[in-house]
């Protein structure tokens, strides 16, 4: 195997790793919201009675899709990699159990230390065109139709879900969300390799 593969692979499974441990161990716990395909799946649930984890699966996989017709075969099985493995590291924190203190209380530091981890996270993950989310595929669909930056795509995309959800989220749950979506979306661009 190439060293440029196992590089590649290597950081999918890390920022998999990375982003699980920073949704389980603090958005989980602190109901702060990344917006994107999660918070298009619950706002379904709650207006349309259609369980997340059927409206996340339909979802995730058709942004997938539409992602693999822009950017190629290999774009599909990474990204397959990648959620399977963000699925994995997930279930393996949700057995060993929070290992951070709960920061339910204090919602700016949350917000600020969530968006570190989601954002380092998907970071590694998206600067080798491939996504552990369906927001993830749309984010570098965006980017190669348009060459605007996938931070554009995210904080749009995230705040037009955010502020949908204003509908049944309390006003400030969904101002530390979008705390978290502004710093998140930064981090990620910054980690994108320059002119990708």
């Amino acid at each position: 195997m190439k060293k440029q593969t196992i590089k590649k692979y290597a950081a999918i499974l890390l920022g998999s790793c990375i982003l699980a441990f920073g949704l389980f161990n603090i958005h989980s716990r602190t109901l702060i919201s990344e917006g994107g395909v999660l918070g298009l799946s619950l706002l379904v649930h709650h207006w349309f009675h259609i369980s997340p984890g059927i409206s996340c699966f339909v979802i995730d996989c058709t942004c997938f899709l539409i992602g693999t017709a822009v950017l190629g075969k290999y774009f599909f099985r990474d990204s397959v990699i990648a959620s399977a493995s963000y699925s994995l590291w997930y279930l393996l924190f949700e057995a060993i159990g929070p290992v951070l203190p709960d920061l339910s209380s204090m919602l700016p530091l949350a917000a600020v230390l969530g968006a570190v981890f989601v954002g380092v996270g998907v970071g590694f993950i998206v600067r080798y065109d491939c996504a552990a989310g369906g927001d993830d595929a749309l984010a570098l669909v965006f980017h190669k139709l348009t060459k605007w930056k996938v931070s554009v795509f995210y904080v749009l995309s995230d705040c037009t879900i955010l502020l949908l959800s204003l509908s049944y989220i309390p006003f400030s749950q969904i101002v530390w969300s979008l705390l978290s979506v502004m710093l998140s979306s930064t981090i990620i661009e910054f980690l994108r390799p320059k002119g990708a």
